[in-house]
């Protein structure tokens, strides 16, 4: 493994695991949360609430894609994805600890979540002093 191939891997291997999941939950968000999700809308601001997370979602999956083509748009990639990741982990943890056991797919996303974000925040501490 050359050491630019080894660097673009170590730097950007979590932003690829982040799209490929965040973009899939994002359309099950704003399409038909009950497939994955003990979740039940019933009212249109629901609705429009799932929608908007969906377009948050790809919105910063537009982001991570740009940061892992284009090395100029990397580092705020790698902040924005930490920040989006810990937020998640840390609010499910916090329903979690106030509201009880969710689904096990919840559970699971905690985890993940916590774990993207904390590799992150390694990436940026040993590759990106400066954030």
């Amino acid at each position: 493994m050359t050491h630019k191939f080894k660097h673009s891997f170590i730097t950007k291997v979590h932003l690829v695991i982040s799209v490929l999941i965040v973009i899939p939950v994002a359309f099950i968000y704003g399409f038909a949360p009950e497939l994955l999700f003990d979740i039940y809308l019933n009212t249109i601001d629901e609705y429009n609430a799932f929608k908007a997370v969906m377009g948050l979602y790809i919105g910063f999956s537009v982001l991570w894609i740009l940061g892992i083509f284009k090395n100029q748009f990397l580092r705020i990639a790698l902040i924005t994805n930490v920040i989006f990741m810990l937020g998640l982990g840390f609010g499910r943890f916090l329903s979690l600890l106030l509201d009880g056991m969710p689904t096990r797919t919840f559970i699971f996303g905690t985890f993940g979540e916590l774990i993207l974000g904390i590799y992150g925040i390694w990436v940026l501490s040993k590759y990106y002093k400066k954030v």
